[in-house]
């Protein structure tokens, strides 16, 4: 499968997520339901850094992982199968946070899908739960955090 990337305008078509809970800038690598590479630059004009901590401002972890997220369901997104259909974060696995994220730091979200249950019920729907092992690391390659996303598509 060929490799693409994708602009803001290209994500935002993709994800139901907008300002301020948009957390994917660019996507700059993808092979849909194989891997991803997604790009997000931490902009120390955020209001999260008011009260995440004044004075010593720190993306904080949930948003991290929300970031992961979005770039799993990017993933499973611009799969044929997948397009269209509502993502649904199910669970978090093994999540570590090892270095702190900062206003204007660069991170680039990377999932790889680990696992697809095709016949899963959640709630008396029918739906897919894909799993992906994610990472996300500062653009100058100091990682950051790691986790298994969960998505349920439905």
């Amino acid at each position: 499968m060929t490799e693409r990337a994708l602009n803001h305008q290209q994500v935002m078509e993709i994800l139901p997520h907008r300002d301020p809970m948009l957390l994917i800038d660019e996507v700059v690598a993808l092979e849909p339901m194989q891997r991803i590479e997604a790009k997000l630059s931490i902009r120390p004009e955020w209001d999260i850094f008011k009260g995440h901590f004044p004075g010593n401002p720190i993306f904080p972890g949930v948003l991290s992982v929300e970031c992961m997220a979005q770039a799993s369901d990017i993933l499973i997104m611009t799969g044929e199968k997948y397009a269209g259909l509502t993502p649904l974060f199910a669970s978090i696995n093994n999540a570590r946070f090892l270095k702190g994220i900062l206003p204007g730091d660069v991170v680039i979200a990377r999932a790889e899908v680990a696992e697809i249950n095709e016949a899963k019920k959640v709630l008396a729907f029918e739906v897919t739960k894909v799993v992906c092992r994610t990472e996300l690391r500062k653009e100058n390659g100091d990682l950051a955090a790691t986790a298994e996303v969960t998505i349920a598509m439905r």
